[in-house]
């Protein structure tokens, strides 16, 4: 059956079977509205272990002892920490209120590390109370965590945030060089206040080639910690582990074509001939990648796999020689799959220049992250009676709040069958960063709820309390 909706420039999802079950279920998807509220965040976690599975499998072929970490701020739901755990993974926390739902739920504190770019106090005495390793970032945090672990009486479980040496790599806000770090370490007149047991890292982007080399700078890096007396036991390599979000390259490569042809002061493919950051046909560097290659397991055989220049022997057996376990910490991958958001129609308009308007129960934050927009076509679901007919239409989709810019996409969509109130809206995978990154209440409007498949029925998550906020 062909689409009731489809961008002009179409960007067709991958779905998981369960979703293609309840988007098939005019009823079910109606339900949930009618009982959650516009929009809802429904989870199903039952690709989260196939996604690990990838990955393992390709540490496995070259016998690299191996660990994967959720990045919890990509989901706040206490669904998606429960799947990871059951899967084996460690969880990465990000704030206070992260690590102490962790040690609440009973998630092991050797399986946890604090991963924060600004760490309170709080958090701090926390993690050190616990025994939980901290990433540190520089050295003014290094001052807080020994302060804290003097007054604990404890010896603080740390790893070693590394920045890049290599001009290869563009300059990043996070860690410091391993010469500084080594130098900081040398100078303290008491270093046992704090255990190194590891070394950590965040990049940007997606490069395997990149991380095989700051992998490969952390090895070095390793091996003088030893020299100091402190035995790293990992090397955590963040997260940016890709993923696909559409099935086809063609479309992909397509709508940049297309957005590159839109004429200046056109709207055929964008409100307002907004390029997306992109100049020329190429992708812009200011959306995620929904289409690439290759992605999670052989994405990782490729890194593990690579030999820089130099070296005689590849990531993997550098590691295994070391007996250093290899850790990432991916967030959006390990959520592909596991989940959608649905919104209801609220009006059907036209601009003041007779543009038509599609308006939802909903605002962009609640589909975003910090890309310049979301990617892939909405599924529309007729569940509605009309008040009139439905018509054909092409046009945008608006949301709640009270601005001129309140696009919830930017792109233009086609409607061959129509769209009315009280039809419902179907945002295709958006567990990973697209539902809670920047999600926000203002104008005082509830923050959508999050609804997990228990195994037998739709529940709202314990992130929510038990307080359904319709």
């Amino acid at each position: 059956m062909k689409p009731l909706m489809h961008g002009t420039a179409p960007l067709t999802a991958r779905l998981e079977p369960w979703m293609e079950r309840l988007l098939a279920d005019a009823a079910q998807c109606r339900e949930l509205i009618e009982t959650f509220g516009s929009p809802a965040n429904v989870h199903d976690f039952s690709s989260l272990g196939s996604n690990v599975g990838q990955l393992r499998e390709a540490a496995a072929r070259h016998a690299v002892d191996f660990q994967v970490y959720l990045a919890r701020k990509a989901n706040k739901t206490i669904g998606a920490m429960d799947a990871a755990v059951a899967a084996g993974c460690g969880i990465d926390v990000a704030s206070f209120h992260e690590l102490d739902q962790c040690l609440r739920r009973g998630v092991d504190p050797g399986r946890i590390i604090v991963t924060a770019a600004v760490k309170s106090p709080a958090l701090l005495r926390l993690a050190v109370e616990n025994d939980v390793v901290v990433s540190l970032d520089n050295r003014d945090e290094a001052e807080d965590l020994r302060e804290v672990a003097v007054s604990c009486g404890v010896r603080a479980r740390v790893a070693l945030r590394l920045a890049s040496d290599n001009a290869l790599l563009p300059p990043t806000r996070f860690g410091l060089r391993a010469a500084h770090w080594l130098e900081y370490l040398a100078g303290q007149q008491d270093p046992a206040q704090f255990q190194v047991v590891g070394i950590h890292f965040h990049l940007g982007g997606y490069s395997a080639e990149h991380r095989a080399l700051v992998l490969v700078e952390s090895v070095d890096l390793a091996d003088a910690l030893v020299d100091l007396g402190h035995a790293p036991g990992f090397i955590d390599m963040g997260g940016g582990i890709p993923m696909s979000y559409l099935d086809s390259a063609a479309q992909w490569t397509e709508f940049w074509e297309a957005l590159a042809e839109q004429p200046s002061g056109a709207e055929q493919i964008t409100w307002k001939f907004d390029s997306l950051g992109a100049f020329g046909k190429e992708p812009s560097a200011g959306v995620y990648p929904y289409h690439q290659s290759p992605v999670r397991g052989e994405w990782l055989d490729a890194i593990l796999a690579a030999r820089p220049s130099g070296r005689g022997r590849n990531i993997a057996e550098l590691l295994v020689e070391r007996n250093i376990q290899l850790r990432c910490e991916p967030g959006r991958s390990l959520l592909d799959g596991c989940g959608l958001t649905l919104a209801t129609v609220a009006f059907g308009k036209e601009r003041s220049d007779g543009v038509p308007l599609l308006g939802l129960h909903m605002n962009r934050t609640q589909c975003r992250s910090t890309s310049a927009d979301f990617l892939l076509d909405p599924i529309l679901i007729h569940t509605a009676e009309p008040r009139r007919p439905r018509k054909p239409f092409s046009g945008f989709l608006v949301g709640a709040y009270c601005i001129e810019e309140e696009l919830i996409l930017r792109r233009r969509f086609e409607f061959p069958l129509g769209a009315a109130p009280n039809d419902v809206m179907a945002f295709p995978n958006t567990a990973g960063y697209l539902m809670h990154i920047v999600e926000s209440a203002s104008h005082q409007l509830p923050l959508a709820v999050n609804v997990l498949w228990d195994g037998d029925a739709w529940v709202p998550d314990e992130i929510e309390d038990k307080v359904l906020r319709v």
